[in-house]
This record gives structure tokens, sequence and C-alpha cells, in this order.
């Protein structure tokens, strides 16, 4: 055994079509493997399906490669992991831990979306679309809380960072239309 290797495993079953085992003392390993944790939060919460059922999509179906459920999940996984630009996605697309994310085998599953095809997905919404995006985040996230801790609560408040940076020109601010949202008793 290796000086800073272990033995100690963690199985996640349920979550995924095969058996994921999670070993720290294999040579191919991936610094993004907590990824697979964003991935059962996703699972439970229902984020990106939201997210994905809120924006439309016009494409012709029958020219559909990859399906919009996993270029929002491959978008949102990636800049979770540190991977903010779009231009990564030509290598993250041959990525194992972010093809498993999308519930394709590891080495053999087909590649994920190329930076081409990102770029077209995130450019082809309106400023509308990308509204209800977020309200759907929202109101997703406003559901999972009031289902953990009931309806005691009165007020959410969401601090999203509003910092705009000038560098990068004018930035749209999300808080400047919903910087508080209230819960309706009545739901």
């Amino acid at each position: 055994m290796r000086e800073f290797s272990t033995t100690t495993e963690v199985l996640f079953d349920r979550s995924f079509t095969k058996p994921l085992v999670a070993r720290f003392d294999q040579p191919r390993s991936s610094s993004d493997a907590g990824a697979v944790l964003l991935r059962l939060l996703d699972d439970r919460l229902g984020i990106t399906l939201a997210l994905a059922a809120a924006l439309p999509d016009a494409r012709d179906a029958t020219r559909v490669q990859h399906p919009q459920l996993d270029l929002v999940r491959q978008r949102v996984y990636a800049i979770a992991c540190g991977y903010e630009d779009g231009n990564d996605a030509a290598r993250l697309r041959f990525d194992p831990t972010q093809r498993l994310l999308l519930g394709r085998d590891p080495f053999a599953g087909p590649p994920l979306g190329s930076q081409p095809t990102l770029s077209r997905f995130e450019n082809r919404h309106a400023l509308r679309s990308l509204i209800r995006g977020a309200e759907a985040i929202a109101d997703t996230v406003i559901a999972a809380h009031r289902q953990r801790v009931g309806k005691r609560v009165k007020r959410i408040t969401i601090d999203l960072d509003g910092t705009v940076d000038p560098a990068y020109g004018n930035q749209w601010v999300f808080r400047r239309i919903r910087p508080v949202v209230p819960i309706d008793p009545g739901r």
C-alpha cells in the first residue's frame, strides 16, 4: 500500500443506474468526485429539472443529439465544479465524472455537448426565458424549504450575489426584480 492511500470505500446506491463505488486509492481519480453529491442533491431538489422545464426548446426534435436537460445539467455541474468558462466543455465532454453526472457510462458512454453546442444553448434564450428559469429555481428551492420546515416560516430571503463588475459591461442583476420572496400561507 502506498503512503497516502486508504482502503475506505463509499457506496452510492439507488442514485445511479449502476453501482457507484468511491475508492480513494486508485491511480485514475478525479478531483471532481464531490460533484456526485451535487447530483444526489439535485436529484432530491429537482433544480436542474425545473430550470430545463422553464426554458423553451424550439429545436427540431429529429436533429437533437443532446436533450435540453442534459445541456442544463452539463453546464450547471461544470460551473459548480469551478469550470465557469464554456471553453472548458471541449475537455470536460470526455471527463468520466462529468459523464457519470449525466447518467452516462464514465468511459464508454457518448461524449457530452461540445463548447459550440453549449454556446448555442446559452445564447438562444431571451431575457424573459432566463427570468422564468430563475423564478423556477427560486420556486423549487422555496418548495423544498417549505417542505423541510413546514408552514411556520412567513418569509424566506434569498441572498444572491448582486456584485456588478464593470470590467464586463452592463450586467443584469436578479435582485432588482425579486429581492425578497414572501411565502404565501395559502399555497
